[in-house]
């Protein structure tokens, strides 16, 4: 398939997913033109707030593909990345993103994103979201562990 027709599937997934109970949110991962994983937003059918289309498109392909790492895949998704959705591309290793309406698009139709970039700019004890550090001195020891593992996978 053309770069073009993997974005279509992204979108006709998309408009789908709206006649199905879901987002109007689709994606698809891809390599050299074949489909390897397809997702949709089922964030309300599913009661799950990470199941955006992304999110859903990553979990499948690693799954079937037994990996992690999708470095040489590429993502094509209707809608720009929300940043759970970004930060899960970027731990995927997705090679590029493709991407239909924007961000502005999707602030207009009633999914405002905007809260979460501006929240992220902050230093965390100005957030609207307390965070809180607790117990590090005990939290350590697991990373002291991870440390020493000499068996351990990278990622």
């Amino acid at each position: 398939m053309t770069k073009e027709e993997l974005m279509r599937k992204a979108i006709e997934l998309s408009i789908e997913n709206i006649a199905n109970g879901g987002g109007p949110f689709g994606a698809v991962i891809a390599k050299d033109g074949e489909i390897v994983a397809t997702g949709v937003n089922r964030v309300t059918a599913s009661c799950d707030p990470t199941a955006h289309a992304e999110v859903s498109a990553i979990r499948e392909a690693a799954v079937k593909l037994g990996t992690f790492n999708l470095h040489g895949y590429e993502i094509y998704t209707s809608c720009e990345p929300c940043p759970m959705c970004l930060g899960a591309i970027y731990w995927a290793r997705l090679d590029k993103v493709y991407y239909g309406n924007n961000k502005t698009d999707a602030k207009r139709i009633g999914f405002d994103d905007s809260f979460i970039y501006d929240e992220l700019s902050l230093n965390p004890a100005d957030r609207k979201l307390p965070l809180a550090v607790m117990l590090p001195e005990e939290a350590i020891k697991g990373f002291e562990e991870w440390a020493k593992k000499e068996d351990k996978v990278a990622y």
